[in-house]
Formats: C-alpha cells, structure tokens, sequence
C-alpha cells in the first residue's frame, strides 16, 4: 500500500515539483540553465554501445566512485556512463575530476526528481545496461522504473546507519519494494550490509568500504607553492568543510591558542563557498582580521583567519596545512571524510558526530590514526598539542598513512562482483 500511495501522490505534483525547482533556481540551489534535466530531459545524446549509468547523491559520493568509474570503463572499453547527482557543486566540480581520471566516456546530468514521467524520460533516453546506485540515495520511482525496464541495478558501497535503520523501520515494505530490486547489494561495512539485509536487501555481500580506495585528492601544484610562499613558516591549522556555528568555534579556537602559538593562522574551508562573505563578517565582527580567498585576497602578517570559500581547493589545503579538524562533526551532525587529510599527511582531529563515516573513524580510532575531541576547549588543546609537538604530530599521519594503505584491495573485490553484471548487462 505504501509503495502505492507513494507513486500515486509524486504522480500527481508535476506542477508543484516545476515551482518547487523554479524557487530553488532563484535560491543559487538549482542550475536554471540545466533545470530539464531535473524533469528527464538530457542535454546530450545517447553513446552508441553499452551504457553504465551511477547515480551519486553530491560531491562526496560521486568523488568516491570515480575509481570505480575509471576501473569499469578500462575493463570495458566498449561501454560509456552517465553519472547523475543531484546538487550544483558536484556538478561544478566534477568536470575537472573526471579530466583528472582521464577517462572521456563519462557523461554528468543532473538526475531527474523522482515523478514517474520524468523518471520515464530519463531511463527511455539513456537506455542504461547497468545502474549503480551510491551509499543511500534511493528513490522509489526511479528504481520502480528500472525494474520494470528489467535494467540491472546494484547499490554500491551501501550505507545504513542505525538511525536510518530504525526510520526505515516504520516504513517496511516501501524500503523492501527498493532493496528487493537489486540485482547485487554490496554494503560498505558488515554492520550496514546486516541491516539492508534485515531491511529486504537479498543476499548482500560486503566487499569492503570503497572510500578506502579514492586516490589523494589533486593539487594544482603552482597554486600550492604560491600558497606555501604566502605563509612562508607561520604555524597553520585547518578547519575543513564547515558547517553553521564551526567557523565562529574555529575563531574561538584561534584566540585561545594565539597566546601560546604566535604568528598563528588558521585556515577556514567551508562546506559550502557560497557562505564565506557571511562568514568573514561574523567573524570580523567579533574582531578578527579575515581574506577572503575567494576575493583574491591572501593572508598578511596580521591576519587571523584565512577563508578559503573556493571550490575544489582541499587537496591544496590538506598539503598546506600539519594539522586538520573534519568539519560538521562537533556542532554538526554526520561529519565529513577522514581519510583525505590523513592520505596527505595532515593529522586528522574530529569531534563526536561522525555518523556518516562511523565504520571509518571508528577504525581510525582503533589503529590511533586519528583523535576525537567532545567539544570546542578539546579541540583548542590537541590543535594545540599537536602544532607544538611534531614528534606527536608525526606518529599520529604515519598510523594514518600506514591505515589507508591496509585497504587497497577493496577495490578489486568490488570490481570482482560487478564485472559479471556488466557483462550480463551488455548481453
């Protein structure tokens, strides 16, 4: 009854989802000049041959697939993709990480909001062999569709949290409709792959957690060293992928250990860049001296705070900076990837709210790999300890290094499910 309901109610709001789109257009939220393709209709053509089709929610589950995408398109160079997500900055950023991977098969849409007529456009256009679907992001309709259309469909790298879990709970048999359409179910830890298996998954396997196999995040190397130049030999720690309230945390952060650290700068990345001119005037606001990065402006003598509300630029931070705090992970909720700071050598501190990476942090913690703090005086001593003691600072990113090492082949055993599916799918 509830898988019914559902279709039925989406099946009756294209008007309402058309306004809804055209408000988060005038919002910065959508891309007006790509809003059909939120409504199915493609701005490109179909490849010939055999079409792999992923959909990644935003920027951290579409950077995770691109091994994955890069390894199917070498193993199966007959085959293009399109690869949908659903948010403006992964779409701004992907063009250059795709350029990055070498691979120009590779075609981005916005993926189109879950009404059946749309969802019909969409899938009658691109005729997929094979659907991977990212982590949680599941829509009813779309994998409706692709059921009926008898398209191979698998969910990769499958994330469950106990929240989501217990949400799903109430829900029984909309959840089990979804997860009983996957050909091939591969949970990112043994504890997600349990729960989608409870929740009606069939037969899932659990190959490993695919962030473990992302490459270190790329660096335009002049911009790094012009960035080393600027800061010449001050201490440096970063605040990365802010979320509300962190930024105003970091800056308390900054002032309690500037008595004891002079010359100190800390370096601001939020989670979203659209943000830093709201951000810098909180924070001059409160008396300390900000650039803007985005404003072309670097960090003099006296400056405090260097934001660095660009896109795309946290590879360059990571190298720049000893020390890094995950961002929406102590006034926030979910956290963000520890294991791009520690592939860089930057030591990696994060507050209590990892749920999004719960399997990895844990493991980190374990393997001390990482530090995790309860709140902003925590955070202002292990920054604090960690900048003035290298020796510490130097155990903590070799155990982190030496942690993102010991899951290499994770990408293998996924490749070893899914080449099959490929195969049958192109049949």
């Amino acid at each position: 009854m509830i898988p019914f309901l559902y279709h039925s109610v989406v099946s009756t709001s294209a008007p309402a989802l058309r306004l809804w789109l055209e408000y988060r257009a005038r919002q910065g939220k959508e891309d007006p000049e790509r809003l059909p393709e939120r409504r199915g209709i493609a701005s490109h053509p179909r490849p010939a041959g055999p079409v792999l089709w992923i959909h990644a929610a935003s920027v951290g589950e579409s950077l995770s697939v691109l091994p994955l995408l890069q390894s199917v398109m070498t193993a199966r160079p007959s085959w293009s993709a399109v690869l949908t997500t659903g948010t403006r900055t992964s779409a701004r950023l992907l063009p250059s990480r795709l350029h990055d991977i070498g691979v120009g098969r590779i075609i981005h849409q916005f993926v189109p909001l879950d009404h059946p007529r749309w969802v019909g456009r969409f899938l009658d256009h691109w005729q997929p062999n094979l659907a991977l679907w990212v982590e949680s992001e599941l829509w009813p309709n779309l994998l409706k569709a692709c059921r009926e259309r008898r398209i191979a469909s698998a969910l990769v790298n499958g994330r469950m949290s106990e929240h989501s879990f217990q949400r799903w709970r109430l829900a029984p048999a909309l959840i089990r409709d979804m997860l009983s359409g996957f050909s091939l179910c591969m949970g990112q830890s043994p504890e997600d792959t349990q729960r989608l298996q409870e929740l009606g998954a069939r037969n899932p396997v659990c190959p490993g957690n695919l962030k473990y196999a992302s490459p270190p995040l790329p660096v335009d190397l002049d911009k790094l060293e012009a960035a080393r130049n600027v800061i010449k030999n001050r201490p440096v720690w970063l605040a990365s992928s802010t979320h509300p309230g962190e930024e105003l945390m970091a800056g308390q952060v900054h002032r309690a250990m500037a008595a004891q650290i002079p010359d100190l700068l800390t370096i601001i990345v939020p989670r979203h860049p659209e943000r830093g001119e709201d951000i810098a005037r909180e924070l001059m606001d409160r008396g300390m001296t900000v650039a803007l990065r985005s404003h072309g402006s670097a960090p003099d003598q006296d400056c405090d705070v260097w934001l660095a509300d660009t896109l795309g630029e946290l590879g360059l931070f990571y190298r720049l900076c000893p020390v890094s705090f995950i961002g929406k992970s102590l006034l926030g909720t979910g956290g963000q990837n520890p294991l791009e700071p520690a592939r860089l050598g930057s030591a990696v501190v994060f507050g209590p709210h990892m749920e999004n990476f719960a399997e990895i942090s844990i493991r980190m913690l374990q393997h001390r790999a990482a530090i995790q703090v309860p709140d902003a005086e925590e955070l202002t001593r292990t920054v604090q300890q960690l900048l003035l003691q290298p020796g510490m600072r130097e155990t903590l990113t070799q155990s982190a290094q030496s942690f993102c090492h010991q899951e290499a082949s994770v990408l293998e055993r996924i490749m070893a499910h899914l080449l099959p599916l490929c195969d049958s799918g192109a049949s």
